[in-house]
C-alpha cells in the first residue's frame, strides 16, 4: 500500500506534533544520561521467534548505575512476518538516589508482560505499532501498567533497511499506570542509524522520558540483532 507525498507529510507532522506536545507539557528540569541497549529478535521458524533483551542505563555516561534490565520473551506470528503475538518475562535490577542525595538504594523487579505488535509500510516509511500490558511485581507492591508504542522507521539510500543503508528512527511510547488509571510517562526518541548487514544495525539518537513535573533526557546507542536461531546449512 502507498500513500500519495502530502498524506506521509500529514501523518509524520503528526506524530513530531504529539512528541512536541508532550515535551512541552511536561518538561520542567532535566539532567543527561546514557542508556546501552541490545535487541535480538531472532526467528525460530515462520511463526515462532525468540525476544532477549539487556538495557544497561545510567545516570551518567557510563558507571553509575540507574537500571540493568534483562527482558525475554516468545512470540508467535499470526501472519507471515507481521501482527506477532508475544508472552514475557523481565527481571529488573535499579538504583535509585535517595531524595536527591548522594545515598542510594537497590531493589530488583520482577515483570510478566504480553504484548501485540502490528507492522505497517507506507512506501519508504516503516510503521510499528506495539501495544503492551506489564504486571510488575515490586518487593513491597504489585502494579499493572499499559504501554502503546508507536516508531516510524525511514530509510534515506535504500527502500528498505539492510546493508549500508542509513535511516532515520524515531518513536513515542506512552505509559498508563492501571491501578489508579493515571499517567505514568512518556517517552520521546529520534535517532539516526545504519544498516552493518541484513540482520544487523545500531542506532544512536536521544530519548526524552517525560513525567507529570520533569523530564530526563538520555542518550542511547542501541544494537539491533534480528540474525535467525536456528538457520538453514547451506549445500
Amino acid at each position: 500500500m502507498k500513500l500519495k507525498k502530502n498524506n506521509r507529510l500529514i501523518y509524520l507532522f503528526y506524530f513530531a506534533f504529539l512528541c512536541l506536545s508532550y515535551y512541552k507539557t511536561y518538561s520542567q528540569k532535566s539532567e543527561f544520561g546514557n542508556w546501552f541497549i541490545y535487541y535480538g529478535n531472532q526467528p525460530i521458524n515462520k511463526k515462532w521467534s525468540w525476544w532477549n533483551e539487556v538495557q544497561y542505563r545510567n545516570y551518567n555516561l557510563a558507571g553509575d548505575l540507574e537500571q540493568l534490565m534483562l527482558r525475554t520473551g516468545i512470540g508467535y506470528n499470526l501472519t507471515e512476518n507481521n501482527n506477532n503475538i508475544l508472552l514475557g518475562f523481565a527481571h529488573v535490577i535499579s538504583e535509585p538516589y535517595i531524595n536527591g542525595t548522594i545515598n542510594k538504594i537497590s531493589f530488583t523487579e520482577n515483570r510478566i508482560y504480553q504484548q501485540f505488535i502490528n507492522r505497517r509500510n507506507f512506501g519508504k516509511i516503516f510503521i510499528q505499532h506495539r501495544y503492551r500490558l506489564e504486571e510488575r511485581f515490586l518487593p513491597t507492591d504489585f502494579r499493572v501498567r499499559f504501554r502503546y508504542f508507536l516508531s516510524l522507521n525511514i530509510p534515506f539510500n535504500n527502500k528498505i533497511i539492510t546493508k549500508n543503508t542509513l535511516y532515520a528512527s524515531a518513536y513515542n511510547e506512552l505509559f498508563l499506570n492501571l491501578n489508579s488509571l493515571v499517567f505514568d510517562r512518556n517517552r520521546v526518541y529520534l535517532a539516526l542509524g545504519y544498516g552493518i548487514n541484513k540482520y544487523l544495525r545500531v542506532e544512536t539518537g536521544l530519548m526524552y522520558q517525560l513525567f507529570e513535573n520533569r523530564n530526563r533526557p538520555q542518550f542511547q546507542l542501541v544494537l539491533f540483532n534480528s540474525i535467525p536461531y536456528l538457520q538453514k546449512k547451506s549445500k
